[in-house]
């Protein structure tokens, strides 16, 4: 009995793979039952043979015991053992929308519908009641959820499965992702989704351009920002082809300079670049911008934006996004790893002096060419971006620095004029040294967006003239002086407009039983009578009109110019006077002898 004992605490040893194939195994589950039973009817069956058996037909102990309860209850499932049955609970489709109404509590679906079920069963009337009485068997009370769906969309089960049975149901019956899609919304069953892989094709042929914000704060001329990055990844030899780095959000002039970067092969460039067949990028507003649709249209580059909310289908920048944060900010001062909800107080500074723009700028352009000489992705085989990249013999398409540079500036397509104050632009004015003796000549512009601090000059053919400047520049020390004042400004305004917000909140009393909303807005009539005359106070001084009565008329003896002195009447001859007053000397007639 000890022995016994000792066995059956044992842990089971693990089965070892079948010998025949699943057709074969369920065959033999019929006549291996009917051996049991038979056993079991000479009183000789043993934990031994259930044990055996289990292990020929690759089943656990546990189900060889179910099968054989199963044939003792009901002798006509001997012959199938294990068959699914027709009476099995399954998870049908109005279960499938409770599972969504509770975003993915199935616990609380399982009490919704013990709740209907006995709600159903209060309503009928019993047996034993007399039918002579009359009641109305709906005006019972029913039994419900709180805050649970309607009655009538609840399935009526019955019988109600237990919570064990529904739960084995739902895991059998859903898949995981549907599992976190009730709990988390469609977008969350893209984590246990599967994507293809697109084939591998050749140099140039797709590039992926791409945003990635670095989780840390660097030094801007004073200020704290977040840097990004812009670059192109070439999507056959995972080569990072060009890139631009930012203070701040970038913008289209962000994407023009990463382009240019990436599309000349020249120093300090290279030797990666030339013109792309095909970009793909997602919807960000800039990359959709006319500016550089017209650019990559002019490189002859055909475009592919993607559909919204769609990451994985540019999965060769996303994939670098992420090893750029693990491999290079990480290990950068001032790291912040990002967290999956956006706190609403800014992040603090961080202790130790953060890292200049300038250094952070040159820690990316060495990783960069890290990653393109010496780092060996799983999908090049063992070799580097570069071995890659030289190994392909697909020709590249150059194109001339100087027309890379005119393809990656935006026209306004006005035409101007030289004037002598330079060229007028955008309400200011721009001059240059090469300009003298060419005023009156007409000229286009061209320039980068956001760039006001310097423009390009071309004639109307295109032909690239020269750079102008501002003219009036603001000196460094007016500037920062500015940004000083802009900043006092906004803490004002935004001191003023919490101080607002705080007269306008409302404060309403706890509640530990159902009431209605008691304002907490205790006040003396003194105090509201004065903030009532105040504000009307104030009203009307806003709906005065201090120019609705005009002023009245200069006296006839003051000299004011004709066009302000006051019309005279015409004399009538019943007021006529009969002699005209003398007029005023004027200061003419003093001075004569």
């Amino acid at each position: 009995m000890t022995a016994s004992t000792s066995d059956h605490s044992a842990p089971e040893p693990p089965r070892p793979e079948p010998v025949l194939d699943a057709a074969s195994l369920t065959a033999l589950r019929a006549p291996a039952v009917r051996r049991l039973l038979a056993l079991r009817a000479q009183r000789l069956l043993t934990r031994a043979h259930v044990h055996t058996t289990a292990q020929c037909l690759n089943v656990s102990d546990r189900t060889v015991w179910r099968w054989l309860a199963d044939a003792t209850a009901a002798p006509q499932s001997a012959a199938h053992p294990g068959a699914r049955r027709a009476e099995r609970f399954e998870i049908t489709s109005e279960i499938r929308v409770l599972l969504a109404y509770w975003h993915g509590n199935a616990s609380a679906v399982h009490r919704e519908l013990v709740a209907r079920a006995r709600a159903a069963a209060d309503t009928e009337p019993s047996e034993e009641t007399d039918t002579s009485t009359n009641i109305d068997p709906g005006s019972r009370p029913a039994a419900s959820v709180p805050g649970g769906a309607p009655p009538a969309s609840v399935p009526l089960l019955d019988p109600v499965p237990s919570l064990s049975t529904f739960l084995r149901a739902l895991r059998r019956d859903t898949t995981p992702g549907e599992r976190v899609g009730y709990r988390g919304g469609p977008d969350a069953t893209r984590a246990l989704d599967v994507f293809a892989k697109r084939p591998r094709t050749w140099r140039n042929h797709v590039w992926e351009a791409d945003h990635v914000q670095a989780p840390l704060r660097v030094d801007a001329d004073g200020d704290l920002v977040a840097p990004y990055v812009t670059w192109f990844i070439d999507c056959a030899t995972k080569a990072i082809t060009g890139l631009a780095v930012t203070p701040g959000p970038p913008t289209r002039a962000s994407i023009l300079a990463a382009l240019r970067s990436a599309v000349l092969r020249c120093e300090p460039y290279g030797p990666f670049g030339g013109l792309p067949e095909q970009v793909r990028f997602d919807r960000g507003k800039d990359f959709l911008s006319r500016t550089v649709s017209a650019a990559l249209t002019a490189l002859d580059a055909d475009l592919t934006v993607l559909p919204p909310y769609s990451p994985h289908l540019k999965g060769t920048v996303e994939n670098l996004n992420l090893n750029a944060s693990r491999m290079l900010f990480a290990a950068l001062p001032g790291y912040t790893p990002k967290k999956k909800k956006p706190d609403r107080r800014p992040d603090r500074r961080p202790d130790g002096p953060p890292m200049s723009f300038e250094a952070f700028t040159e820690q990316l352009l060495a990783w960069v060419a890290w990653w393109n000489t010496e780092h060996h992705p799983d999908a090049l085989n063992g070799t580097t971006p570069l071995q890659a990249w030289q190994a392909d013999p697909t020709p590249l398409n150059d194109i001339p620095a100087q027309d890379v540079w005119s393809f990656t500036l935006e026209d306004d397509g006005r035409l101007r004029a030289i004037t002598s104050h330079g060229v007028r632009f955008q309400g200011r004015d721009y001059i240059a040294d090469w300009m003298t003796g060419q005023a009156g000549r007409d000229v286009t512009v061209r320039f980068m967006p956001h760039h006001d601090h310097e423009i390009e000059v071309c004639d109307p053919s295109g032909r690239h003239l020269g750079t102008a400047h501002l003219a009036d520049a603001a000196t460094p020390e007016q500037l920062s002086a500015l940004r000083q004042a802009r900043s006092r400004r906004a803490r004002r305004l935004r001191a003023e407009a919490k101080a607002a917000e705080k007269l306008r909140r409302d404060r309403f009393a706890p509640a530990t039983v159902p009431q209605k909303a008691r304002r907490l807005d205790a006040l003396t009539s003194s105090q509201a009578d004065h903030e009532l005359s105040r504000d009307a106070a104030r009203d009307l001084s806003e709906l005065a009109l201090p120019d609705l009565i005009p002023p009245a008329a200069p006296p006839a003896h003051w000299r004011t110019p004709p066009a302000l002195a006051a019309p005279q009447p015409a004399p009538t001859s019943c007021d006529a006077p009969a002699t005209e007053p003398p007029a005023p000397p004027s200061h003419s007639d003093e001075r004569k002898p």
